[in-house]
C-alpha cells in the first residue's frame, strides 16, 4: 500500500467513523437517562435516509435537509412516548424488549411502505463536490463529516455543561429519582435527550448514505450495532467516549477492507466489542460503579 493510498483510506475512515460518532451519541445519551439500550436508534437513522429520498422528490435541498432532521426529530419523540414512558416503571427488561420490538417494526414498515428494494439516495449537489490534493482525492463530505462532528460535539458539551436543560440531563443521569423528588421535569428532561440523538441521527445519515447512494429498509441494522459497539467502546454514557468509539470503529472498518480483509471488518468490530467487555466493561471513558457496603 503506497502512502498516499494509506492517507486516501485514513480520511475515508475518519469520514465513517464522524457518522458512526453521531449515531453513537444518541445510543449513548439514552443510556446515561434511562439505562436504555435503544435498539430502534439505526432505525430511525434509516428511516431519516428514507426522509431525504422522499423530501428531495420534490422540495430543493436547502428545505429538504431541515424537514428531514425535523421528521426524524417526531419519529424519535414519539417513538418515546408511544413505546417507552408508558414502561418507565416496569422492569428494565420490559423497556429494552419494547426497544427490540420498535426497531422490527420499523424496518417491517419500511420494506411494506418502500418495498426491500434499494433506493437510490439523492445527491446533494455541493457534498459531492471532488477536491484532490496531489494523488489524494475525495469529496467535500468526507472532509466536512469530521468537522461537523466535532462542531456538534463542542455545541452538545456546552448545552450540557452550561444551560439549565443541561444540568437536569446530568442530574437525571445520575440519579433519576432523587432529581425527580428536587422538582426536575423528567419528561421534559428525557423528550430533550430524544430530539437530540434524533437530530444527530439525522446529521449522521445524510452524511453517511451521501456516501454510499443507497437506502433500504435495513440499511439501519449494521450501523446501528456498530454505534451501539462504538458506545461501549468508549463508555457508554459518555458523549466524548462514544466520539472516540465512532472514530475508532470507522478507522478500523476502513483499513481492514483496504488491506484485503472486508470479510473480517464487521466480524472485528464485535470481536471488539467481546474484548472490551471482558478486560474493561466500562469502556476507555466510563465511569467505574462503586458498590458501597
Amino acid at each position: 500500500m503506497t502512502l498516499s493510498t494509506f492517507f486516501q483510506h485514513i480520511l475515508t475512515g475518519i469520514s465513517l467513523g464522524g457518522a458512526y460518532a453521531l449515531i453513537a451519541i444518541g445510543y449513548t445519551m439514552v443510556y446515561g437517562i434511562l439505562r436504555l439500550i435503544n435498539f430502534a436508534h439505526g432505525d430511525i437513522f434509516m428511516m431519516a435516509g428514507y426522509f431525504m429520498i422522499f423530501s428531495m422528490a420534490s422540495l430543493p435541498w436547502q428545505i429538504a435537509i431541515p424537514m428531514v432532521c425535523i421528521l426524524t426529530i417526531i419519529l424519535g419523540v414519539v417513538i418515546e412516548r408511544v413505546a417507552y414512558k408508558p414502561l418507565r416503571t416496569a422492569p428494565r427488561m420490559s423497556i429494552m424488549i419494547s426497544a427490540i420490538a420498535v426497531s422490527y417494526l420499523l424496518q417491517n414498515l419500511a420494506t411494506y411502505l418502500f418495498t426491500a428494494l434499494p433506493r437510490a439516495y439523492p445527491e446533494i449537489p455541493f457534498l459531492k463536490k471532488i477536491f484532490q490534493f496531489g494523488t489524494v482525492s475525495a469529496s467535500l463530505v468526507t472532509f466536512i463529516t469530521p468537522v461537523l462532528t466535532i462542531l456538534l460535539v463542542i455545541a452538545l458539551m456546552f448545552l450540557i455543561n452550561h444551560t439549565k436543560i443541561g444540568i437536569a440531563i446530568r442530574g437525571v443521569s445520575k440519579d433519576f429519582e432523587t432529581a425527580q423528588l428536587m422538582g426536575i421535569r423528567i419528561n421534559k428532561v428525557i423528550s430533550v435527550t430524544f430530539v437530540i440523538g434524533s437530530f444527530l441521527a439525522a446529521i449522521g445519515s445524510i452524511l453517511y448514505f451521501t456516501d454510499r447512494m443507497s437506502v433500504t429498509p435495513f440499511s439501519g441494522t449494521l450501523p446501528g450495532l456498530k454505534c451501539f459497539v462504538a458506545a461501549v467502546l468508549g463508555g457508554i454514557g459518555s458523549i466524548p467516549g462514544a466520539v472516540v468509539g465512532g472514530f475508532v470503529i470507522g478507522i478500523s472498518e476502513t483499513l481492514l477492507v483496504a488491506l484485503g480483509y472486508s470479510t473480517f471488518s464487521d466480524a472485528f468490530t464485535f470481536a471488539l466489542l467481546i474484548v472490551i467487555l471482558l478486560f474493561r466493561p466500562t469502556g476507555l471513558f466510563g465511569e467505574k460503579n462503586i458498590d458501597k457496603v
